[in-house]
């Protein structure tokens, strides 16, 4: 394998995660709900998919435990939200500081156990294209989940009526209401939906990217998706090129170490943090396009009339 190969195919492993995270959090935010606790799920989906895994000895009954594991903390973000209508930010802010809790007591009895790693797909005749094979068509499992879901979310979104009542609920609920739509049920479907994508996106990262379980593995990857799908403007297609960015980034570091770089490591560590944030101060700055495409009820409770 040549080092074009493994570089790419450390940034599409290294992209998966976050393009995962942030297709399930863009819908989440579409109809209107703010979950700060992407990072939570995440971290929840990673020991339970390692846990299932691990009592299975199927990476893919993992990814499903993965899944699930992030669909129970969606659930409970989703009660306390939709129907307690507790303030969001706090919310999702306590379901992260929750599942990272959650995540080291469960975690506890696997720290140090090898993990069972999910295998690439190997299509016949194709995998071994030169160039393109390996890329393309020697992937896991959960990449082209991925990428299914970046296409099937933009075809969703945009081209069916499921997706124009998300965006109907999520730019004002109270019409969308008031013509007959269950907002809270369209909510809490958004947010399993959310919370599924996150739960296996955590379940990649202790699966595929590193396969084995350590404490805080997410490494404030929940975060960096939340940014992405403002740095997307709430678009799939712009999330995908934001998260293989973010990854290549990521990839940097190891890339710059392994050859000799003189660059202090604590900076390199630091380099996908930094963009982030640097995107986010670029993208303020345009405030029409952030206004035209920002759900207008982001984060408002939503209390029907009774």
């Amino acid at each position: 394998m040549g080092a074009y190969e493994s570089i790419l195919l450390t940034v599409i492993t290294a992209a998966t995660p976050l393009l995962l995270a942030a297709i399930g959090e863009l819908v989440v935010e579409r109809s209107g709900v703010l979950n700060l606790g992407v990072e939570g799920m995440m971290i929840v989906g990673a020991v339970m998919g390692f846990a299932g895994a691990q009592a299975t000895g199927s990476p893919y009954v993992g990814a499903l435990c993965a899944l699930l594991a992030g669909m129970g903390m969606a659930l409970l973000f989703g009660f306390l939200t939709l129907h307690l209508v507790a303030n969001q930010v706090a919310t999702g802010l306590a379901l992260t500081l929750l599942g990272l809790g959650l995540s080291g007591m469960i975690g506890e009895a696997f720290v140090g156990r090898p993990g069972i790693k999910l295998q690439a797909l190997s299509i016949p005749g194709l995998s071994d294209l030169p160039l393109v094979g390996r890329i393309v068509f020697g992937q896991d499992l959960l990449v082209y989940v991925s990428l299914a879901l970046v296409a099937g979310v933009t075809f969703v979104l945009f081209r069916t009526r499921a997706g124009l009542v998300i965006r109907a609920v999520g730019d004002n609920h109270g019409s969308a209401h008031a013509l007959g739509v269950s907002v809270l049920k369209v909510r809490y479907l958004a947010v399993l939906f959310g919370g599924a994508c996150a739960g296996l996106a955590g379940g990649y990262l202790s699966l595929a990217y590193t396969p084995q379980w350590i404490e805080g593995m997410t490494a404030g990857r929940g975060w960096i998706a939340l940014a992405l799908v403002v740095f997307a403007t709430w678009r799939p297609l712009r999330v995908l090129a934001g998260a293989y960015l973010f990854g290549a980034v990521g990839i940097l570091q190891f890339h710059a170490q392994a050859h000799g770089v003189s660059i202090p490591s604590q900076f390199l560590s630091a380099l996908p943090y930094a963009a982030t944030i640097a995107v986010l101060v670029i993208i303020s700055r345009n405030r029409i396009l952030t206004r035209i495409n920002t759900p207008a009820c982001l984060g408002r409770p939503f209390v029907p009339d009774r």
